[in-house]
């Protein structure tokens, strides 16, 4: 589709968070506003923590009619996948990506087949198939591809602006059994992988816009901008302009567990987003690390990546011990309480003080590509668990052979704007933005474009 493709307005309501009802009067209204034309420059999707998951999740509307899709998002997911389960999948727009057509071949599908129980969504004849994976707890299956309309929301960076709908967008089919671990009520993975199948990759040609999006998480609600936008947050914290960058770096080989032997998928490069740590400092000092576990090896093991679907950062083992051992000794002071599973390290939280960036512990930084530091305070460090009685440091002992030796979780980057601008190969973050005086929570969904 071209990228001067132009979307007619929509009327908007003035909730992001839209009901079937309100995208299906806009809808018709669509019909009524012929001649008056909107371009997006961007959309915007509200984010929520599901707590007793830590998951981010997020909605879409998908189908004919409309219907409200509930998905977990995942920064490094390879594309969108929604269960498509004979009751759980109806729609007249829903068409089957045929065997060889050109939605098989910028999916890189290396199956095609029938199917016996269709026709339907998810199970048609003469149609196309790959790996649907489950990143949450590292399972696939196999399923068929498909396109469909979604309807998402527009912004101007500051407000919700109108609804724009995008027909045939290509998704994979799943099933309610590969997510069962996921929250309740999710339906599937919103993937915002280095995919041509991801989420921002489908949305950028088919709505002309730049070839980027940014998460702001938080540890209730969020938002997600997908293109440009200058991410402006109340009270009219304008944090696109505050934004330090570092390289993005290509991992060669997946980082993603080869689940069906068919599809070797260890031969393509890793979707998911590797950032280049150079050294780590715990209170301004220089943390003793292995250079070597800080780079990509030759088989892809090792670096830095960053992850939605990890609640926390999880390190190597000899990281975690180096790491821990220097936040113990700044903070020797302090006596330790015992540790709270999965965390070693932990303290009585009222012999902690507290500041406006979090419990008063020792900073943790994290030294990047283009000599950037991003600065990890106690809100982001530190985590409340035994009826927040304990805070332990958020940090995981990943094991003495993981895949990536540094997972920069959930957890660490709530309240911190991370841009992910693929088009010129970089992360833009902002660091805490507890120090500005606003948080993730504070985009503006309720005022009208």
């Amino acid at each position: 589709m071209s990228s001067s493709f132009i979307l007619l307005c929509l009327i908007f309501s003035i909730s992001l968070s839209i009901t079937t009802a309100e995208v299906q009067a806009q809808a018709q209204a669509q019909a009524r506003k012929a001649g008056k034309s909107f371009r997006a420059r961007a959309l915007v999707l509200p984010v929520t923590k599901d707590p007793s998951t830590n998951q981010y999740i997020t909605t879409i509307f998908q189908r004919t009619p409309l219907k409200p899709v509930k998905l977990t998002l995942d920064v490094g997911g390879k594309a969108l996948w929604v269960a498509c389960d004979r009751a759980e999948y109806n729609s007249s727009t829903y068409r089957p990506a045929l065997c060889n057509s050109p939605q098989c071949k910028l999916a890189k599908s290396k199956s095609c087949g029938d199917c016996w129980d269709g026709p339907r969504p998810g199970c048609n004849n003469n149609t196309c198939s790959n790996v649907v994976y489950n990143t949450v707890d590292r399972s696939g299956q196999i399923g068929d591809l498909g396109t469909d309309v979604i309807a998402l929301r527009s912004t101007d960076g500051s407000n919700p602006g109108p609804i724009v709908r995008v027909p045939n967008l290509l998704f994979s089919c799943g099933s309610l059994f590969l997510g069962e671990n996921l929250a309740n009520g999710v339906k599937g993975i919103a993937g915002f992988g280095r995919t041509e199948t991801s989420l921002p990759s489908l949305l950028s040609p088919a709505l002309g816009i730049d070839k980027k999006f940014a998460i702001c998480l938080s540890s209730s609600k969020g938002v997600a901008f997908l293109g440009d936008a200058p991410y402006t947050l109340l009270p009219n914290v304008v944090i696109s302009s505050r934004l330090v960058y570092t390289p993005l770096i290509i991992n060669p080989v997946s980082t993603v567990h080869p689940i069906i032997k068919e599809f070797p998928d260890k031969s393509w490069p890793s979707m998911e987003y590797f950032i280049g740590v150079n050294s780590v400092k715990v209170n301004g000092q220089i943390v003793p690390l292995s250079p070597d576990l800080l780079k990509i090896g030759s088989k892809g093991n090792g670096g830095t990546k960053i992850s939605t679907t990890s609640p926390y950062t999880v390190l190597h083992t000899s990281i975690y011990n180096a790491i821990t051992k220097a936040f113990t000794k700044a903070i020797s002071k302090v006596p330790r309480v015992g540790p709270v599973a999965p965390f070693g390290t932990c303290y009585k939280a009222s012999s902690l003080g507290s500041t406006r960036l979090g419990p008063a512990v020792p900073s943790i930084e994290l030294v990047l590509g283009n000599n950037v530091t991003w600065t990890i305070f106690g809100a982001n460090s530190m985590v409340a668990v035994n009826n927040s009685e304990v805070l332990c440091l958020g940090f995981v002992d990943g094991g003495k052979k993981p895949r990536t030796s540094i997972v920069i979780g959930g957890h660490q980057i709530e309240d911190n704007l991370l841009e992910f601008d693929v088009g010129k190969s970089r992360v833009g973050f902002s660091s805490t933005l507890l120090g500005r005086q606003t948080t993730c929570a504070n985009f503006n969904f309720t005022s009208r474009a």
